[in-house]
């Protein structure tokens, strides 16, 4: 509860820092891995929560892979919480594993620390890898820009869809195209993957 209320707290404070449309690229970032281009970085090793050293190519289980960047303050993340769990557990289902980065290298001594991951992750139940990026190696590597932002590898390793989960990011009443369910369905199935990529909104990766 203590948490809860240091959540709600952070967030008011940020709301003014918060982005929902897309910002130029950060300098650092290297260019956007594009749709068919294999996993960045796949034998890194970073740090879970919990204290385990875990790379990309170990989270994938037999039909592939998806990668999350997240954050624990983000309002979209937030927003997207439910869903997100949800899609975990979905795509475990259809043998596909799932690891969450948080990339927020400015925010790591404080909202984004490997100890306020813990207490988020165990309060929202997560049951995939929730990893510490350092430095936002793994995000410069992608070329992503936001929280939340979905990168979905198939079983050989190449990206087949990017973006956004759905396209109501804010609501999930709203939502009529679950792009990053259909696209586990898809490749479950051994189906090309019919949207490929859309655009993630929500908060800047917040980079040193």
């Amino acid at each position: 509860m203590k948490y809860l209320l240091l959540l709600i707290l952070i967030l008011v404070i940020n709301l003014s820092a918060i982005s929902i449309k897309h910002k130029e690229p950060d300098s650092s970032v290297k260019e956007p891995l594009k749709i068919g281009g294999i996993i960045p970085k796949a034998n890194v090793k970073m740090e879970n929560y919990a204290g385990a050293m875990v790379s990309l190519r170990e989270a994938g289980m037999e039909n592939g892979l998806l990668v999350v960047f997240s954050s624990n303050t983000c309002l979209t993340v937030v927003e997207n919480n439910l869903r997100m769990i949800g899609l975990v557990n979905y795509a475990f289902r259809n043998h596909i594993g799932v690891i969450v980065l948080n990339s927020n290298e400015k925010n790591r001594d404080g909202s984004d620390s490997k100890e306020t991951m813990k207490v988020y992750a165990e309060e929202l139940g997560y049951r995939c890898l929730y990893v510490v990026d350092k430095n936002s190696e793994m995000a410069n590597a992608f070329g992503a820009q936001h929280t939340p932002e979905c990168y979905l590898f198939n079983k050989l390793g190449r990206l087949v869809y990017k973006g956004a989960i759905d396209n109501s990011p804010h609501n999930e009443m709203d939502a009529d195209q679950q792009y990053l369910k259909q696209a586990i369905t898809e490749i479950s199935q051994g189906q090309p993957v019919s949207i490929k990529e859309t655009e993630a909104v929500g908060c800047p990766i917040k980079r040193k």
